[in-house]
């Protein structure tokens, strides 16, 4: 395995992340203390959930995934081996059976938090992170942004900070993280830390081969402000495998929940047969070039990799010691200039 650190603390990291999101609905708690064995005895030391999975949510699965990952550790005793990360889920999405207000007010960010340390049976969160904006941005495979008039979000950076630093002084949390950002959002959230506050360490969103969106602005912002990466959906819900197009009637997250359809366009499936190629011609697998690929970005911290089989999880794991050489990079690059990020 290798290692990074979360950036600018002693935090050290597996270059891969375990992501856990399918305990609980397509992976039983035996299945994800399988997984979470393996991952950790491969020197997977990081592992990532939140208080809305399993996925796709809902009231039957909430909390689920960290309840098993909790049953874990109070089987195994080895938190101490772990960097946990778990978000608290935002306003906007539908899901009042987690919460009836989803802000992110003192009340709902004192509760979401005691609600997951006791789902996880632990004192504190390594990483703790807000799932997405309160404000109205372009995520989930939304491309552009749209500006709505009528919002009624105020910025409420400082004020956020304010009541994550009241968690870090109580030893509940350790660094504080974003997901699904913008480089609006995490310059606010840079400059309020500087009133002696929390500062945001890593950014959790989606990129891969077929949505690199992430360079467009926050790969510098990562660079040049030292915010690390957390990468999801690398490979793309599991396209980026080359399983739905060499196995059509493939049984996965696609094919069973319809409405993971992000990464499905025509595009995209066009954009992957031509990764699916590149990968055959050099005598690996298009998840090995995937995940290669995004493990070897100077701005990613640690690819969070998911898995419903353990033969997925090990190879998704082994990714790690492939280094893709500069004329594969150039051929993606290739390809890239010709179906430039076909998912959003």
């Amino acid at each position: 395995m290798k290692y990074t650190r979360i950036p600018k603390t002693d935090i050290k990291v597996s270059k891969i992340c375990l992501g856990t999101m399918t305990f609980g609905n397509q992976n039983s708690e035996s299945d994800a203390h399988e997984q979470m064995d393996y991952a950790l005895s491969n020197g997977v030391n990081f592992f990532d959930t939140a208080e809305m999975y399993a996925v796709p949510p809902s009231a039957a699965t909430q909390g689920k995934t960290e309840e098993y990952i909790g049953s874990w550790f109070a089987k195994t005793d080895n938190r101490s081996d772990v960097v946990l990360a778990t978000k608290i889920a935002g306003p906007n999405r539908g899901m009042d059976w987690i919460r009836e207000n989803l802000s992110y007010s003192k009340a709902n960010l004192t509760l979401a938090l005691e609600k997951s340390l006791k789902r996880l049976q632990t004192d504190y969160i390594d990483l703790y992170q807000l799932h997405w904006p309160e404000r109205n941005v372009n995520i989930f495979g939304q491309r552009d942004y749209k500006h709505n008039n009528t919002e009624q979000w105020q910025d409420n950076f400082e004020e956020i900070l304010s009541i994550l630093n009241g968690f870090v002084k109580a030893g509940k949390i350790r660094q504080f993280g974003v997901s699904n950002e913008t480089p609006y959002g995490t310059m606010k959230f840079l400059e309020a830390s500087k009133k002696g506050l929390p500062r945001v360490k890593t950014i959790q969103n989606a990129y891969s081969l077929i949505n690199r969106g992430y360079e467009n602005g926050l790969a510098e912002v990562s660079m040049r402000e030292e915010i690390g990466l957390l990468a999801y959906s690398p490979l793309a819900f599991g396209t980026l495998s080359g399983k739905y197009i060499k196995y059509p009637k493939t049984v996965g997250r696609v094919s069973l929940f319809p409405r993971y359809s992000r990464y499905s366009s025509e595009q995209s499936t066009n954009a992957i047969q031509k990764y699916l190629e590149l990968a055959e011609s050099h005598n690996i697998s298009l998840a090995h070039l995937a995940l290669a690929f995004v493990n070897q970005q100077p701005f990613v911290t640690s690819n969070i990799i998911g898995a419903t089989t353990m033969t997925q999880l090990k190879e998704n794991i082994s990714s790690v010691d492939i280094i893709l050489s500069e004329e594969i990079l150039n051929e993606i690059e290739a390809i890239h200039a010709v179906i430039p990020n076909p998912a959003p």
